[in-house]
């Protein structure tokens, strides 16, 4: 490569984003693309002798700095959105899809992967290479290597268009997002918010030069109205708000039809079918299966189907009980959307006598932090450091991850929701962990990605970000993403971490931390009262660990509903017919759903999991691992009864060798089995649910 000012290709250490510009990445997208042809051009030539080294690596080489350069480009697009970058993201993403299509069609490569698979050598290389070979050999097929060649051209078309279509979706998102304001003019209106909610709905209608208190469809901005604001056409209003935004319902947007997602929709359902068929599978549900645990997608919807029936009772006994408390104390006799989250939160206070705010008094983000670093420390035996790199925002901040003092992984916490950031929040990876050719090892670096609430002033103090404790959970589980990634100790950079991890697999660190956040040994070292600084009171942890369970019967029929409808929008749904999604969305919520909601809500167009995240015929995968992650947390519980602690150092140091060691080097379930000596069983994630019969 030839050296250049140009800070996208610059690998010689941590990404510069403190010299990045948009007008960095056409030159530098182009440069690594014909760089990386022309090592192709020469590795498609035949070879006597085909081997890892004069094969596999210098394609990896070259394939790894070209996605490295662009994984800098679309975390920059989904964090720190702008015009000019989002005009040169669009811009050059053709480019991209084009040349990771054709490579995945590249026949010669894929002839030579086969050939290493078939030779003598194969059963030399180490179970990491053997791994990565086969899932090769497999993602060529996927790709469309096998096809003819009239057959590829259109298999290129539809990767192309599908990159552009979902990006437009997630755009489409982003913007809708970003343009909502909802003025508040007086403080009366807002009777029931808490006061760190008012104070950065305050400080956000200032900063636009406005008085009163702005909302807007940022999580953190707009789920306190829901679930404080007695003011019940308040919660109505930002609840359509929420549930229409991206969709033809929006109509409060200035800029509606740009907006809607519908055609999009339809069209990447269209597109996704028409690769099924090309590929010769029956659907895309099928494609989307062959690198997951899942067997088929019958398989998929008898386990949901089943988990439904078993969730069922429990769920039509939650909402039965909400429904008779919102008549008799909240005087609401027909309980509506906009109500569920205000009546829940009411109900669960009278209860057990505590509330959310009450509870997030105590989670002040510094010692959250602390908290949780505290806990990986303690349970992996490694150290981690505040650490110094270029960031995109100030806010962010960097850290490294040792272990006997050698630098182990390094990773970016960006937490606060702001303009120009999409929604949610996410792990993912900078740079993979390998062994380079001089024997020295790539250590791993994540983006670990929320949208919390940033620290905002009060009385002319600067008070910290004051955390949910879903918002605690949420940040383990990111977490958990990014144990798996950077405590690796693979050295083949395409199954290191949670590269080559079957996707319904993937979810297993993360949901398992998520189990820690409820630990009393854990919140005793991770709480400190905002005022008086005291931690987490037992009486009051008593009164949340009763309240755990509470509706989760309607919690969980409600991620089985998501699931069934992605399953089924890539199983048996046509679109040609003249049947539309939201037809099909209503025949899920007939047979699944206890609660229908209003007939305008469109969260379909705003489901980036399944549209522009990589979750098609994938978000089972939050159920499905979560079997994997309370029963692998049963491990925990049953060190407890043998005489230790739920932190034991011992089982965790078994969890990071057989499960975030291992990464993708082998299937998933062989590391279950070896980390709990038996195949997985449900009875840990009902047991932990409440659902047990």
């Amino acid at each position: 490569m030839t050296t250049t000012a140009n800070p996208l290709l610059d690998f010689s250490g941590l990404p510069r984003f403190d010299l990045f510009k948009p007008e960095h990445v056409t030159p530098a997208i182009t440069e690594l693309i014909d760089h990386a042809s022309k090592v192709v051009a020469q590795l498609e030539a035949p070879q006597d002798h085909v081997t890892w080294e004069n094969f596999v690596v210098p394609l990896e080489e070259t394939t790894e700095r070209l996605g490295r350069a662009w994984g800098i480009v679309n975390h920059l697009n989904n964090v720190a959105d702008t015009p000019e970058l989002r005009a040169t993201y669009n811009e050059n993403l053709p480019k991209i899809t084009e040349f990771w299509t054709a490579l995945s069609q590249n026949e010669a490569l894929f002839a030579k992967y086969k050939a290493i698979a078939a030779s003598l050598d194969f059963a030399s290389l180490s179970p990491a290479r053997q791994k990565l070979v086969g899932n090769a050999v497999r993602d060529f097929r996927l790709g469309g290597a096998e096809l003819p060649d009239d057959k590829k051209e259109r298999f290129a078309e539809i990767q192309e268009e599908q990159a552009a279509v979902s990006t437009r979706f997630s755009e489409n998102v982003l913007d809708a997002t970003n343009d909502y304001k909802l003025l508040v003019s007086t403080e009366l209106d807002l009777s029931g918010v808490p006061e760190d909610v008012k104070a950065a709905a305050r400080a956000a209608a200032e900063k636009d030069g406005k008085t009163g208190f702005q909302f807007t469809l940022h999580f953190p901005s707009y789920f306190p109205l829901l679930q404080f604001a007695d003011n019940r056409q308040l919660r109505e209003t930002i609840y359509r708000a929420s549930a229409t935004k991206a969709s033809e319902q929006g109509t409060f947007f200035s800029e509606m039809e740009k907006w809607d997602n519908s055609e999009n929709i339809s069209k990447l359902l269209r597109l996704r079918n028409e690769e099924a068929r090309l590929l010769d599978y029956r659907n895309f549900a099928e494609v989307s299966l062959v690198p997951k645990m899942a067997q088929s997608p019958e398989h998929v919807i008898e386990f949901l189907e089943d988990l439904a029936k078993r969730a069922r009772p429990f769920a039509e006994k939650d909402l039965e009980e909400l429904r008779a408390f919102a008549k008799a104390e909240l005087d609401i006799d027909t309980l509506e959307a906009w109500d569920v989250a205000y009546a829940s939160e009411k109900l669960r206070e009278r209860r057990y006598a505590f509330s959310a705010q009450e509870v997030k008094e105590y989670f002040p983000e510094p010692k959250v932090i602390d908290g949780l670093f505290r806990l990986v420390q303690s349970l992996f035996s490694v150290e981690i450091k505040p650490d110094v790199a270029p960031v995109w925002h100030p806010d962010v901040r960097f850290y490294r991850i040792e272990r006997d003092g050698a630098l182990v992984g390094q990773f970016y916490f960006d937490l606060y929701a702001r303009a120009g950031k999409g929604g949610g929040a996410w792990m993912d990876d900078a740079r993979g962990r390998k062994l380079d050719n001089f024997g020295i090892i790539q250590t791993p670096v994540a983006y670990l990605t929320c949208n919390f609430t940033p620290p905002a002033e009060v009385d002319g103090v600067m008070q910290p970000s004051l955390f949910t404790h879903d918002e605690v959970t949420t940040l383990f589980h990111e977490f958990g993403h990014g144990l798996h990634h950077m405590l690796t100790e693979v050295e083949e950079l395409g199954v290191a971490g949670i590269s080559g991890v079957e996707w319904d697999a993937v979810e297993l660190p993360s949901q398992f931390m998520e189990n820690f956040c409820w630990e009393w040994d854990v919140l005793q070292h991770m709480t400190a009262h905002v005022q008086t600084g005291e931690p987490l009171q037992r009486g009051l942890y008593d009164k949340m660990l009763a309240a755990k369970n509470f509706q989760s019967g309607m919690q969980t029929l409600r991620q089985v509903e998501f699931s069934l409808v992605d399953m089924h929008l890539h199983y048996d749904y046509d679109p040609a017919s003249a049947r539309s999604v939201q037809e099909l969305i209503n025949d899920v919520r007939q047979k699944f759903s206890v609660m229908m909601p209003p007939a305008f809500n469109r969260f379909q167009h705003s489901f980036g999991h399944i549209f522009s995240g990589g979750y098609a015929a994938g978000y089972y995968s939050y159920k499905w691992a979560e079997v994997l992650s309370a029963d692998a947390y049963a491990a925990f519980e049953e060190a407890v009864e043998a005489g230790g602690g739920k932190l034991s150092e011992e089982t965790g140091k078994r969890f990071q060798q057989e499960i975030l060691a291992t990464g993708g080097s082998r299937p998933a379930l062989e590391s279950f089995k070896a980390f709990r000596g038996r195949e997985p069983n449900i009875d840990a994630l009902l047991r932990h649910s409440g659902m047990q019969s």
